[in-house]
This record gives C-alpha cells, sequence and structure tokens, in this order.
C-alpha cells in the first residue's frame, strides 16, 4: 500500500486479503487440473491447446498492466488537460491539487472526457502513471464544490492504493481461463478434439473422454469461479475508496451526495450512451448502468460496484462515527 494519509480499513483489507488467497489456491488447482489432463492424454496437441492461451494472456496482461492508463484515455475520448486549457480543466487541476495536498502524495496527469455522462475514472499502474480523469458532464456545474472533491478523493484513492495493479494481476486466470475455453472450442470445432487414437481413428477403447472436452469443462468452472472473485473483490476495492476518500476531506455527507446525484443523473442518459460506456465500469466513480427488477439481486452479484444503498449505508456509518 501506498504512503499517504489515506486511511486503511483493516476488516475490508482483510476481506480482500482472503479473496486474494482464493483466487490463488483456484489458480493452483487449475494447473494442477491442466497437469493431469495433459499427462493422461500423452499427445502434443493437447499441450499446444493450453500453452498458446497462456502466452497469449501473459501478453494481454501485460498490456494491460503497462499501458492501463492510455488503454483507458483511448477508450473514454479523453484528452491530458494543463490548467491553462479552459474553466473545466483549471477547476479540476485546483481540486486535484488540494487532495494531493491532503493525501501527502504526488500528483497524477489530469485529463477530461468530451461526455455528457457525469462519471470520473483513474487509472495507471502507480503513481508516476497515474492518470484521473472527470467527464465534462460532471464538470459541468452539478455538483457544489465539496461534492466534487469527494468524487475525486473516491479516485485518487484507487491511485495511493494501487488497485489498477491489483486488479489486473487478479484478473490474469480469469483472462487464461477464458482463452483456454475460446481455444479449446475452435479445436474441437476444426476437429483438434484429443479422443482420437495416435493413428487417427477414435478410440472407443474405454469411451475416453475428448481431451479438448475436458479442458473446457476445466476452463469455464474456473473462469465462473475466477469471476464471481474478481468482482467481489472489485465491490470491496470500491467501498474502501469511499472510506478512504470520505476520511480524508472528512465529508462523507458531500460523497453520498454526489453519489445519489450521479447515479439519478446516469438513469437519464440513453441507453445506446451507457453501453458505449460500459467497458470502462469497472473503472468508473459509478457504473454506467442501472437495473433493476425481477434480476436486481443476480445483477448486483456480477457488479464490479456494490449497490448504491450499500455505499450510502456505509458513508452514513462514517459520518456517524465523525460527528462523535
Amino acid at each position: 500500500m501506498a504512503k499517504t494519509r489515506y486511511a486503511p480499513d483493516r476488516g475490508l483489507i482483510a476481506r480482500m486479503g482472503l479473496t486474494m488467497f482464493l483466487l490463488g489456491v483456484v489458480f493452483v488447482a487449475f494447473i494442477l487440473a491442466l497437469v493431469l489432463v495433459l499427462e493422461a492424454s500423452h499427445r502434443g496437441s493437447g499441450a499446444g491447446i493450453v500453452i498458446l492461451p497462456v502466452l497469449l494472456a501473459i501478453g494481454l496482461g501485460f498490456g494491460s498492466f503497462y499501458w492501463s492508463d492510455k488503454i483507458a484515455l483511448r477508450t473514454a475520448g479523453a484528452r491530458l488537460v494543463t490548467p491553462q486549457d479552459g474553466p473545466q480543466a483549471a477547476q479540476l487541476h485546483g481540486v486535484v491539487d488540494r487532495i494531493c495536498a491532503l493525501a501527502d502524495m504526488p500528483k497524477p496527469r489530469v485529463a477530461i472526457a468530451e461526455s455528457r455522462m457525469p462519471n470520473a475514472f483513474a487509472t495507471g499502474r502507480n503513481s508516476k502513471m497515474a492518470v484521473v480523469c472527470a467527464t465534462t458532464g460532471l464538470l459541468d456545474g452539478r455538483l457544489n464544490d465539496q461534492e466534487l472533491e469527494g468524487v475525486l478523493a473516491h479516485e485518487l484513492s484507487h491511485v495511493a492504493h494501487k488497485d489498477v495493479a491489483v486488479m489486473t494481476i487478479a484478473s490474469f486466470i480469469g483472462i487464461v481461463a477464458a482463452l483456454l475455453v475460446r481455444f479449446a472450442f475452435y479445436s474441437e470445432l476444426f476437429g483438434g478434439g484429443g479422443g482420437r487414437g495416435r493413428g487417427g481413428n477414435n478410440n472407443n477403447n474405454g469411451g475416453a473422454i475428448p481431451v479438448v472436452l475436458v479442458v473446457m469443462v476445466v476452463g469455464i468452472v474456473v473462469y465462473a469461479i475466477s469471476f464471481l472473485l474478481i468482482r467481489l473483490l472489485s465491490r470491496y476495492r470500491e467501498l474502501s475508496a469511499d472510506r478512504s476518500g470520505a476520511l480524508l476531506t472528512g465529508q462523507p455527507s458531500a460523497l453520498a451526495s454526489a453519489l445519489q446525484k450521479v447515479t439519478g443523473e446516469m438513469a437519464r442518459i440513453p441507453t445506446k450512451d451507457l453501453r458505449a460506456a460500459e467497458p470502462l465500469n469497472a473503472f468508473y466513480f459509478a457504473p454506467a448502468f442501472a437495473r433493476g427488477g425481477a434480476g436486481a439481486s443476480l445483477s448486483a452479484l456480477f457488479s464490479t460496484h456494490p449497490s448504491l444503498e450499500r455505499r450510502l449505508k456505509e458513508l452514513a456509518k462514517i459520518s456517524d462515527q465523525l460527528s462523535r
């Protein structure tokens, strides 16, 4: 964890540590299962189905880790700005300066994305490569200074705690599993199944299960488990950023008010605009979608963010603690 004045939450840190431990257990079990499958198959083609996805996942993970800032800015259509680039840029720089002074942390680069959707995100593998970005919709006067400060303090907490690096590393096993399933599927689709003998004839002796099918099933199970654990970890980190940002500014009520305003405004954004913004949901202050109805509980399980009600409840607890 970075040495800043952002207050740690030991309870959330313990839960995040447990989630990372479970991801490690899943990863070890995943590797052991693949080794056993390949040893049972006695086929070089089976090894290729595993090795290629792993190498590709390493490449994708490396790119996400080292160029997360460039990828996120390009996806959001954002541009880096200086205080001289207009009133909104000057306002944004001023708020970031105050928060960095409060937190005793290096100032990240500052960017603005042209979007009517009120939102913000921070990314970058470390403080030197970090960038904090706000949309024009967030800077158009909908939030007062205290609310805007609360939103940006939340985002800079992600920078201070190296959340992008943590989530990139945690996501590696899910990337491997997803690629493994895809490679195995296409291998089977184009005749690469491992249930055939050395001479090319079907191996009906004992009804052997094709290696590719086994690899596919293992990949699906591992992906499903890792996906749920990563989403759980993401929700913990959002709660941690809420808490750290609220304690740093000393105004949890302002952050709660900003959350309500941003979420309310998001509900008025056209669905097509929200879908276009969904690739950055894991980064955003508030996710670019709003779901309700019968599937709300299932949606919460898959969400990168806690529900608005949960976040407001936790902020109310902090407000009560500070008032004592």
